[in-house]
């Protein structure tokens, strides 16, 4: 792969059109701008990051997550584009590749549906359901595969090629560039069996496609290529900000003690005066210090990443490097991540009263799914002829309801749009009027 096609400014759905020069706002930038304005984008304020509907203001949703990620995705693309200037084209500065890491990293959560990760493995559990097997009926498997094994990374490729702002035309008409750098994994559920995740589903596989052979991703089966290399970079940045912010969110809903933390993160500290003179004042709050040392943790983490990615950097340009950058970094970096990555599991995912609701949300994901689904269904199978119940159901979708013609594969995808667009407040309120139990 070579830099000068991976950072393709051309716009998905435009590439006719020359992107008009602006003071101040390069392609890349103006990529940020998209998404950060969109409404999906602004809907994450409502979704929920680790812990669903929770009443703390100071905990994380997938809006804080994504801003924290993009921040640090810039940082590390300003960084490692300064390392290899020299191998960048004459036009590309090491901050327009910030930019492209930072519109990446701003949009790698933007297809999640309600309820964080709960909510992606209860349409799954839904659609997997034998008690369900007859909606998929007449569905052929690559497609039943979409729905049985629902992505949100994918979910996220689709509203930003096809569902935001440039309906079936472009979608937000993103860069190239940015867009091949937020395909975490580049296939389609095809794979599924090899790889367990995926970024495409089969109605954007053309997408897919069109943007990996224009920016010259390597191609190793049909529907399935290499990384981008800013990928890899879009990848350490979640990672980075969700083992160490998940922690700072425990420690504010009081599962982990400030000592747990302090201990486990103090290995990606300098522990300079000025560190010592906050973490050890008895007149800082422990809120306050945890988040001087979290700022700590976190440049350090950037720092060894950088380093790891420049380390690995032929490799990763051949397509020969297939780990995380986490995994392959220094021990001093390394070891702390995963020990946050491994607390975490122990003690923050098991907390009971995230369990408690998280039960509770497939249980509101399963009433919304049995009616949208059906519906959609009975109009496909009967056309005109359904029932009061389900012309009622699809009118509650408004304009995101199937239009004639539409196939049962089509339907569908827009029943798992509609519900994947919802904040956790919605997906609660909708399940409760569907279900009877509503006010």
């Amino acid at each position: 792969m070579k830099w000068e096609d991976l950072l393709s400014p051309k716009r998905f759905g435009a590439e006719t059109s020359p992107d008009q020069s602006e003071p101040g706002r390069t392609s890349f930038h103006k990529d940020c701008d998209r998404i950060t304005f969109s409404s999906s984008f602004r809907r994450l304020g409502k979704k929920t990051q680790v812990h669903p509907l929770a009443q703390n203001d100071h905990v994380h949703t997938r809006l804080t997550h994504s801003l924290e990620v993009a921040s640090v995705g810039r940082s590390l693309g300003i960084r490692c584009g300064e390392k290899i200037k020299d191998r960048l084209p004459k036009d590309i500065h090491p901050t327009h590749v910030g930019q492209i890491l930072q519109a990446a990293c701003l949009s790698h959560d933007i297809g999640n549906p309600p309820f964080g990760h709960a909510g992606e493995e209860a349409i799954k559990s839904w659609f997997s359901h034998p008690s369900n097997a007859h909606i998929l009926e007449g569905l052929s498997v690559a497609h039943q595969d979409d729905f049985k094994n629902f992505e949100g990374n994918a979910q996220g490729f689709r509203l930003l090629t096809r569902l935001e702002y440039n309906i079936n035309e472009g979608g937000m008409r993103l860069t190239y560039a940015s867009l091949a750098s937020m395909l975490k994994y580049p296939w389609t559920s095809m794979e599924i069996k090899k790889t367990k995740k995926f970024s495409c589903f089969q109605s954007e596989k053309e997408f897919l496609n069109r943007i990996a052979i224009d920016v010259k991703l390597i191609k190793t089966d049909e529907n399935l290529y290499r990384r981008h290399p800013l990928a890899y970079l879009a990848e350490a940045a979640d990672d980075i900000c969700y083992r160490i912010l998940d922690l700072e969110d425990a420690h504010e809903m009081k599962i982990l003690s400030f000592n747990e933390i302090k201990e486990l993160l103090e290995g990606l500290c300098d522990k300079d005066s000025h560190y010592k003179e906050i973490v050890d004042s008895m007149n800082v709050s422990n809120r306050r210090k945890l988040s001087f040392i979290r700022a700590k943790a976190i440049g350090r983490a950037v720092e060894g990443i950088v380093d790891t990615f420049i380390k690995n950097h032929d490799a990763i340009m051949l397509g020969a490097f297939h780990k995380e950058l986490i995994s392959e970094s220094d021990t001093q970096i390394k070891n702390p991540l995963d020990q946050a990555k491994k607390l975490s599991k122990e003690k923050v995912f098991d907390e009971p009263r995230k369990i408690e609701l998280e039960i509770g949300c497939y249980t509101a994901i399963g009433i919304l799914l049995e009616a949208f689904c059906s519906a959609v269904r009975e109009q496909v199978i009967s056309g005109e002829n359904i029932t009061y119940k389900s012309s009622r159901v699809l009118a509650m979708m408004g304009l995101n309801a199937p239009k004639k013609g539409d196939d049962l594969y089509q339907s569908f995808l827009k029943v798992t749009d509609y519900i994947s667009g919802m904040t956790d407040n919605y997906a609660s309120h909708m399940a409760k009027q569907i279900g009877g139990m509503g006010s």
